[in-house]
């Protein structure tokens, strides 16, 4: 990464010329590769991303957060600056956020900074946005819901509602959605392997999910190989 430097950034004009400043080709051609996003990409890595909003004093980010985003770039510096107000500023703005998302990384960054904000209010965030997400229709909509609870929910007492949520959304057929779960379902697995073994073995998961959350899983170096044996042999 590189060293960021400069002054603070008062104006969404000054954002973008610091993104441009940092732009590397070579990632450039990266993101647009493994990222599906229909934004145009400035080519500047995430951490540096985060580090130039860092640059944005807090009586500003109404300034940027009422401009609507065009670069993917853009898109993840608005979320990162959501992530950093107090929890009822950061509901108000959440919403917003969820429209410009249309690719995996930026719902899986904001998700990962949302985590942080929502610690200490989880059963009420649970209630007031992340059941709402699961039953949207946009593809990228239920992959937040789906990424916040693998984010800060794979916990004792919510396993259940994890598994009754992703049996619902079992039969949806897009792709990024289907990802999720079974990156969701992993997460589970990893940290209560019990529980998640008797669900997988109850579950009416279609055929591709359910073989791609056994990969996810397998795919782990936290789990053992001679467990890794059984769940290879209830792929079906």
């Amino acid at each position: 990464m590189k060293h960021v430097g400069g002054g603070e950034i008062t104006s969404y004009g000054e954002l973008r010329e610091r993104l441009a400043f940092y732009a590397d080709d070579d990632y450039l051609v990266f993101a647009k590769k493994g990222i599906p996003s229909e934004r145009p990409f400035v080519g500047v890595k995430i951490p540096t991303v985060r580090s130039v909003v860092n640059l944005i004093p807090s009586k500003y980010y109404d300034v940027f957060l009422n401009t609507p985003p065009v670069a993917f770039e853009e898109v993840l510096a608005r979320g990162m600056i959501i992530c950093k107000l107090p929890y009822d500023e950061m509901l108000k703005w959440f919403d917003s956020q969820i429209d410009y998302i249309d690719d995996w990384a930026n719902c899986d960054v904001f998700c990962s900074g949302v985590r942080r904000v929502i610690q200490k209010h989880l059963d009420e965030f649970l209630d007031l946005k992340v059941e709402g997400l699961l039953w949207a229709r946009e593809e990228y909509t239920v992959r937040v819901g789906l990424v916040m609870l693998k984010c800060a929910y794979v916990k004792p007492d919510y396993l259940a509602l994890i598994f009754d949520r992703v049996e619902n959304l079992g039969e949806c057929e897009e792709y990024y959605v289907r990802m999720a779960i079974a990156w969701l379902l992993s997460e589970c697995f990893i940290k209560y392997p019990d529980e998640t073994l008797g669900y997988l073995r109850a579950s009416r998961l279609p055929v591709w999910t359910f073989n791609k959350t056994i990969s996810k899983i397998c795919d782990s170096y936290r789990v053992e190989a001679g467990v890794k044996d059984i769940l290879r042999k209830m792929r079906k």
